[in-house]
């Protein structure tokens, strides 16, 4: 299926930068999820891990055979590698390790993200959900492209909108046209953080109503 579309970034002030009554703290707590559940999942592995060295551990000094495996057999084997092990294997497991290990980092280091915006509000405090804002640009695409609601979707990302719209056929639609309406309702709204537009026009209209 053919498509034709067009992109622009536009940037305009954003709205923690307008401000300066105080309410940046607040704005970042109703834009950003708490890493807790993360922490909770690493933590929750780490104390299984831990209980079942305990566990083996306390096995051996009580003279019972290991549950899985004994901790100076783990030992030795750990301190043998790579002997008797395919080095294939070896370096596809320390690969998924490592990749483990630098999602948890980078997870640890950026911050988590609600699906919300902030909006300028003046003395107040505005966030809108991701939903809302795309619900926005859409009303704002149809009326440039002139076609009905189920012909009109909007994805977002967290830098990024794309406008989908499947003309009626017979109508063509300007994608120029459907990216200026929308750029100009995101000027309005001024989001932060600000978001880079593509408007996708497919070239298989539906038959009109």
């Amino acid at each position: 299926m053919a498509e034709r579309g067009v992109t622009r970034a536009q940037r305009v002030p954003a709205a923690s930068e307008d401000g300066g009554h105080g309410l940046d703290s607040a704005v970042r707590r109703e834009t950003s999820s708490s890493r807790a559940y993360v922490a909770g999942v690493v933590a929750l592995v780490v104390a299984v891990v831990c209980a079942y060295g305990l566990l083996e551990s306390t096995l051996q000094a009580l003279g019972q055979p290991a549950w899985l495996i004994d901790p100076e057999s783990a030992a030795r084997a750990v301190a043998g590698l790579p002997a008797g092990v395919n080095r294939g294997l070896l370096g596809l497991v320390g690969a998924v390790l490592a990749m483990i290990g630098l999602i948890l980092a980078v997870v640890a280091v950026r911050p988590g993200r609600r699906g919300r915006r902030s909006l300028p509000g003046g003395r107040i405090a505005v966030v809108v959900d991701d939903e809302v804002l795309a619900s926005a640009l859409a009303r704002r695409a149809r009326a440039a492209a002139v076609v009905r609601p189920e012909q009109v979707n909007v994805v977002m990302t967290e830098r990024e909108a794309i406008v989908h719209v499947r003309p009626t056929s017979g109508i063509p639609v300007r994608a120029e046209d459907v990216l200026a309406a929308a750029e100009d309702e995101l000027a309005r709204l001024r989001p932060a953080p600000y978001l880079q537009l593509r408007v996708r026009v497919e070239g298989t209209g539906v038959v009109g109503a």
